[in-house]
């Protein structure tokens, strides 16, 4: 063979293996991510091939899958009572995606997910039967909360204080999620631009001040470091209160409140602001800070297991924005998650369990691939006899203070009312909150709550955490504790 013609084939040779090369490479490498990418609609085709698992709310399918009339795409995802749920379920869009708990568990729900197939199934790459997702949602309570809120926009939160169960996740307005599962431009389009955002999930997803709510925080803080003995002992309390190294003066929303020096159980049953704003100080921020974190402020790992949005309490702060974090002001921010939290801790006497809103997973034929009922955590936040001690200042809240509106015949109610400025100088309507926990006085049945209203018809002299969101309140813990 002559030079000529072995260069040829050496060249030859090292061209079919850089070919062979190659074409593994796309094959194995450049194969799967090109399969896995989100633009590639042989996987939407493939997903929706075939009817989805369900998301389950006390034995019932509130999703559903239904036969399209042409395309690629055989079916589409529905809903029962999308609106009502959507905080909980989120949407699954053959366009837009999947959110929230259809996110989460899109391959559990699809049949993709390792968990349902079997060694065959796995080698051959088949897909399994879906699976099933089991909520710890309540209906009663959940519609309860929906119908309370009606027009306002807001959300409400409910927990089984002593399971970390979650019994509602609302928020308003809300949207039908059935109208995007076949990508309809014009409904994205309407939802996405809405002033109102009703995709937004304010239940989890938008921290506001919390206003006067975040003053069982301070108690708590108080009466954990021993700055007062117990809920009945006198305050150190100046009324006005000047905020340290300013002229602000800050007021009471009664003039009339018996608030100087006021023990906390006045402090809490008449809101008032230069009791806590005072004790903030006093405390110190790194204090209140470390009592707020272990109630789950500044927790960016808040999985419930859709991810919640931290709520906050700020660090490097001057006295006098200590002061104001101390009435829920200043940069503190929480959503009402994070505020039924409080509340559940407080009721559970002290110990928080972490919350969750699904109970279990299972495969097509019902068996259990995952109980998050018994993997739940419990904290001790506060000690047992702080707990008490704010049950009781809670109580009176509601007894004789500012949240009369949550009384219910027949159970032990506590609550705490909140008003938090919104805007500059707080020149926009209020935020009205309110917080609280409902044991049955015949039965074991308890609930922890939290309510937001951020905008109602309301005039605004008339917006209060009592006016607005106890009535909200009221009506869930009447269906939590209902037989």
């Amino acid at each position: 063979m002559n030079k000529t013609i072995r260069r040829a084939a050496v060249f030859t040779l090292l061209l079919v293996l850089s070919l062979l090369i190659r074409a593994t490479w796309v094959q194995f490498y450049d194969g799967k991510a090109l399969a896995d990418d989100k633009d590639n609609r042989r996987n939407a085709i493939e997903q929706y091939a075939n009817p989805l698992g369900n998301i389950i709310v006390a034995g019932d399918a509130v999703t559903g899958s239904a036969q399209t009339k042409g395309g690629d795409l055989k079916y589409k995802r529905t809903y029962t009572d999308g609106s009502l749920y959507a905080a909980v379920t989120g949407y699954s869009s053959q366009v837009y995606g999947a959110t929230q708990l259809e996110g989460i568990y899109q391959n559990l729900l699809d049949g993709t997910d390792l968990q349902l197939k079997n060694p065959l199934d796995t080698l051959t790459n088949k897909r399994a039967a879906p699976g099933d997702v089991v909520t710890t949602i309540d209906p009663g309570v959940q519609k309860a909360a929906f119908d309370a809120l009606g027009d306002k926009k807001g959300a409400a939160v409910a927990i089984d204080p002593r399971t970390g169960r979650i019994l509602a996740v609302v928020s308003t307005p809300s949207y039908d999620p059935g109208q995007l599962s076949t990508g309809d431009n014009d409904a994205w389009k309407k939802l996405t631009t809405d002033a109102d955002k009703p995709m937004t999930n304010r239940a989890l997803r938008q921290p506001l001040p919390p206003g006067s709510t975040f003053k069982l925080v301070v108690a708590a803080a108080a009466l954990e470091d021993g700055l007062y003995a117990d809920v009945d002992a006198k305050t150190d309390s100046p009324n006005p209160y000047t905020l340290p190294n300013t002229t602000t003066v800050l007021r009471n929303e009664s003039a009339s409140a018996p608030c100087e020096n006021a023990s906390i159980r006045v402090a809490l049953q008449y809101s008032c602001n230069n009791v806590f704003a005072k004790m903030a100080v006093d405390l110190g921020q790194d204090k209140l800070r470390a009592t707020a974190e272990k109630f789950g402020f500044n927790d960016k790992t808040q999985d419930v297991p859709v991810r919640a949005y931290p709520s906050v309490y700020p660090s490097d702060m001057d006295k006098s924005s200590t002061a104001l974090t101390g009435i829920g002001q200043f940069d503190v921010t929480a959503t009402p998650l994070q505020m039924a939290m409080v509340s559940a801790a407080i009721a559970n006497d002290g110990k928080l369990v972490s919350p969750h809103m699904v109970s279990q997973t299972s495969d097509s034929g019902g068996t259990v691939l995952k109980n998050y009922d018994d993997s739940t955590e419990t904290k001790e936040i506060v000690s047992s006899s702080t707990a008490r001690q704010l049950q009781s200042a809670m109580q009176t809240v509601v007894t004789d203070g500012t949240g009369t509106n949550a009384q219910i015949p027949g159970a032990t109610v506590g609550g705490k009312t909140g008003t938090a400025q919104h805007g500059e100088n707080n020149s926009k309507t209020p935020y009205a909150w309110f917080t609280s926990y409902a044991k049955s006085d015949s039965s074991d049945k308890e609930v922890a709550v939290a309510v937001m209203v951020e905008q109602s018809d309301a005039a605004r002299s008339e917006v209060s955490g009592n006016g607005l969101a106890a009535p909200v309140a009221k009506a869930m813990m009447r269906a939590a504790l209902k037989n």
